[in-house]
């Protein structure tokens, strides 16, 4: 639906109002001293809404692809598994 941007006093006076748009799919852009510092969004949306999200703020990039598996970066020598390593080294 959309974006929109609410100091934290505005939000406090208006609760239940912004609450109704959130409902209806708005998000809720959380402001202090014209600073972001906080979001409200449906509880609903999905995960590649919540990614268009976080890029139209300009929160992350992403190009809609993968990224290439590549190489481990370690390998464990004998039978014991990594989880096997981290209980032995918590002990």
């Amino acid at each position: 639906m959309g974006e929109r941007s609410v100091g934290v006093r505005e939000l406090k006076d208006r609760l239940s109002a912004y609450l109704r748009e959130v409902k209806r799919g708005q998000t809720i852009v959380i402001t202090e001293r014209g600073r972001p510092i906080g979001r409200i969004v449906p509880e609903g949306i999905s995960l590649d809404e919540k990614l268009k999200v976080l890029v139209d703020a300009g929160l992350a990039e992403w190009n809609g692809q993968h990224p290439p598996k590549g190489e481990p970066v370690a390998r464990l020598r004998g039978k014991k598994t990594v989880a096997d390593l981290l209980i032995e080294d918590r002990r």
